[in-house]
């Protein structure tokens, strides 16, 4: 999937990081929303209909595994995108690309466009 053209979902709690991606996706020509928290996601998907979403796993504390959940009935293709390496995912999202913190547009891109099993 190219992301070019698409409403993508940025769940992301460090600003700079969210800010940055953000500014990555509006560069290859994506719309971006940005939440910062997992309620704010869930208001998100209430009101947008997104095409690609970038969930970071490790929230303040918090996994974004409910919000995954949400997408996955949806049926809008994710990332998870953590700092903390391969994570260990549940097994409900074992098909799900990671990325790994610090990331690049271009590893973004290939993770959405990987095969999902």
């Amino acid at each position: 999937m190219t992301l070019a053209d698409r409403h993508i979902m940025v769940l992301e709690d460090e600003a700079i990081i969210a800010f940055g991606l953000e500014d990555m996706l509006l560069e290859i020509g994506a719309s971006v929303a940005v939440a910062t928290s997992i309620t704010e996601a869930f208001a998100m998907l209430a009101d947008n209909d997104f095409d690609f979403a970038v969930l970071d796993v490790n929230l303040h504390g918090e996994k974004s595994y409910p919000v995954a959940d949400r997408l996955l009935e949806a049926g809008v293709e994710f990332i998870f995108a953590t700092g903390y390496g391969d994570a260990e995912h549940p097994e409900r999202f074992r098909q799900v690309p990671t990325v790994t913190k610090p990331y690049s547009v271009e590893q973004i891109q290939a993770a959405a466009s990987s095969p999902r099993i």
